[in-house]
């Protein structure tokens, strides 16, 4: 999730709504849910200019779809590590971001043996446009990609989940679902929609009552209210192993999130703050302790699982 897409685009509503006479919970509701996705070219280009993502052109790739639980289709990339194993990763984006936006992460799990998934959020990418529901739906796809990942290659093989903002929102809506994967790595994720919007109606100076009007108008439009868009609910019944990574200074989705998140899981957890790092820039602002954070995690997963 871009912080100043929400951020601006709502201060920008704000004030236009404030000239003709109040605000427009309708219009309100649609600019929250309202999916501004970059092209794969305009991703691709972003993570190239920040990031050394030189590995990923040699790799062996190979692109397919799947039809999702309501027959939405999903536009997903396998790629593949140069060593056979039994080890598969899937990466979830941030909101307006596409499956190009989890090369920053990759290369730790390539270097660790997994073959990575990455995949279109529904509304963007290659895939259909359509509105966001804040890992309601989008948790539910994640859940048919995990399925099928497993049909396509093997019941028994060790899957994770890597998620960012949204994406890691969406990892954590999943886990309700028990799916039967062996980790989640959840980077900057929100714990509920409500605190992030709260906060940004407030930033762009706009009634606090904009919030319920906003929400209450989302439940007659899209037929879900913003309080329902809750993955913390998720991680009652979890056991998954979960770490939990933030930037400290991120001022968008507090840090706070990911707290209550780690507070609330049933499983084990582990709780990680990059100073100095904002909003979904933890990989950017300390690379390495980034990497070794996943891979320390990592090396406790994979010692309680026999793997090739």
């Amino acid at each position: 999730m871009r912080k100043n897409s929400v951020v601006k685009g709502i201060a920008g509503v704000g004030g236009v709504l404030a000239a003709v006479a109040g605000f427009s919970s309708f219009g309100m509701a649609n600019y929250i849910t309202k999916i501004k996705a970059q092209t794969l070219e305009e991703a691709k280009q972003w993570q190239d200019e920040h990031y050394d993502t030189s590995f990923y052109d040699p790799l062996e790739k190979v692109d397919y779809t799947i039809s999702s639980y309501d027959e939405y289709e999903l536009h997903v990339e396998l790629v593949k590590n140069p060593d056979e194993s039994n080890k598969y990763v899937i990466l979830t984006h941030g909101y307006t971001d596409n499956r190009f936006g989890t090369l920053k992460y990759m290369k730790i799990y390539l270097d660790r043996g997994y073959n990575c998934v990455i995949w279109d959020l529904r509304g963007h990418g290659l895939n259909r446009k359509t509105y966001t529901t804040y890992s309601i739906r989008e948790s539910k796809d994640l859940l048919m990609l995990i399925k099928d990942t497993k049909r396509r290659y093997g019941e028994n093989i060790l899957l994770g989940l890597h998620g960012e903002s949204l994406g890691s929102a969406t990892t954590a809506a999943v886990l309700g679902y028990e799916p039967g994967v062996e980790f989640a790595v959840l980077d900057c994720g929100f714990a509920d929609i409500e605190n992030v919007l709260r906060l940004a109606i407030k930033n762009a100076k706009l009634p606090t009552a904009a919030f319920e009007a906003a929400s209450g108008a989302n439940q007659i439009i899209h037929g879900n209210s913003f309080y329902e868009m809750r993955p913390i609910d998720s991680l009652r019944i979890n056991s998954v192993p979960m770490c939990f990574i933030h930037g400290a200074a991120d001022d968008f989705i507090i840090p706070d999130n990911s707290k209550r998140m780690a507070a609330a899981t049933k499983g084990y957890s582990e709780m990680h703050l990059i100073e100095g790092a904002g909003h979904a820039e933890s990989v950017l602002k300390d690379p390495e302790g980034y990497k070794k954070i996943v891979n320390d995690f990592l090396d406790r997963i994979e010692a309680n699982k026999v793997v090739e």
